[in-house]
């Protein structure tokens, strides 16, 4: 049996508008009273990720910022591989570039990152990518469909999984992750076993070992029946 499992959480354990799906809740609990640690990695704050550990059941151990930031238990050491400076330097220049053009980009929960950048998703990221491309910025685009994200380089969910693994005493081959976005592809092919949801992108559903034929929360629940086959055969 898989000894671990990851998680995005929107739009993996959430409906599109980011409302958690309760049977997933009560599928992570199953997994962790029997004793399979269930990470939650996401896009989202330490202090969020808190709470929401919390409130799911989970002993605290979480990848945050899209792998900028990860952390073994609640009482575990946070770890900040990620550099949120050039992440503000590259979104000075998106700034000025965009307020060009009469808009203005509104920064996310900044004072409570310590890694990454985010901002609201009120322009097509397919031009923030050509801007990063021609201004030679040393960052990469992160869209998780309810955010955009800045984040240094050869810093992803994959990288913070490896650790993380490291720290349980784990080889990623005996973790199994679960996601729906462009974010969680380099954790889908880290991980033993990957999964996306059905609404993923293409991308990412190239990543994954299997695709559930359900979506959100659904697909979710549909992954960990699947592979903790007697967990939920009860």
């Amino acid at each position: 049996m898989l000894k671990a499992l990851v998680t995005d959480v929107d739009g993996t354990i959430t409906d599109r508008r980011r409302r958690i799906s309760t049977a997933a809740i009560e599928a992570v609990r199953t997994l962790v009273d029997a004793g399979i640690e269930v990470v939650l990695a996401s896009g989202n704050t330490v202090c969020f990720m808190d709470g929401l550990c919390k409130m799911v059941g989970t002993d605290g151990t979480i990848i945050g910022e899209n792998g900028g930031v990860y952390r073994r238990g609640f009482s575990g050491t946070l770890h900040i591989p990620g550099d949120k400076k050039p992440c503000l330097e590259a979104f000075e220049v998106l700034k000025d570039y965009f307020a060009g053009k009469g808009i203005e980009l509104e920064l996310y929960s900044a004072q409570y990152r310590f890694a990454d950048v985010a901002f609201a998703r009120n322009i097509n990221p397919d031009e923030v990518r050509m801007v990063i491309h021609d201004r030679h910025l040393p960052v990469r685009l992160l869209d998780t469909g309810f955010a955009i994200h800045l984040q240094a380089l050869g810093i992803n969910k994959g990288t913070a999984l490896r650790e993380i693994a490291g720290e349980m005493g784990l080889h990623p081959a005996e973790m199994m992750a679960i996601g729906d976005s462009e974010n969680d592809i380099e954790m889908l092919e880290v991980a033993g076993i990957g999964v996306a949801v059905r609404n993923a992108p293409t991308a990412t559903r190239r990543a994954a070992d299997w695709v559930t034929g359900s979506a959100y929360g659904d697909g979710f629940l549909e992954a960990v029946k699947k592979y903790y086959p007697d967990l939920f055969s009860r």
